[in-house]
């Protein structure tokens, strides 16, 4: 059980500082080579690529909330399911992007992250993405 505790706090580390708007800290939560996935683009972008999306999201989305969040944690791994919550910052409009994560960790870092969307709310989070 002292793995899935690990984990479990790793987990909330890892969204806790993105709602705080700390990258570093969510970049350092995986290996260098790990792999995220998106379902609604089906690529694996990497960690750095995935820290720079999210520095980009940090600065457009202010009051950021990982909300309603059910973490599940298994022998190497986690599951999470939450709705990203938040205001646009060019005017102030609400945002709220479902997700559910699958990850897989070793040696307290997350190596694989497969994303799950609902295509219609990431289209919807994304319309301002340039504003």
């Amino acid at each position: 059980m002292a793995e899935q505790d690990d984990i479990r706090a790793m987990a909330q580390r890892l969204f806790d500082a993105i709602e705080a708007g700390d990258i570093e800290t969510m970049r350092n939560s995986f290996t260098p080579d790990a792999e995220i996935w998106h379902n609604t683009d089906e690529l694996i972008v990497t960690r750095d690529q995935t820290a720079q999306t999210l520095t980009g999201m940090v600065a457009r989305i202010k009051e950021r909330e990982y909300a309603e969040r059910r973490l599940t944690t298994f022998p190497g791994g986690f599951v999470q399911q939450h709705v990203l919550k938040g205001r646009r910052t060019h005017d102030d409009g609400e945002v709220r992007l479902p997700c559910a994560i699958v990850c897989k960790v070793e040696n307290g870092k997350i190596t694989r992250l497969d994303e799950y969307f609902d295509s219609a709310h990431v289209a919807a989070f994304r319309k301002f993405a340039n504003a």
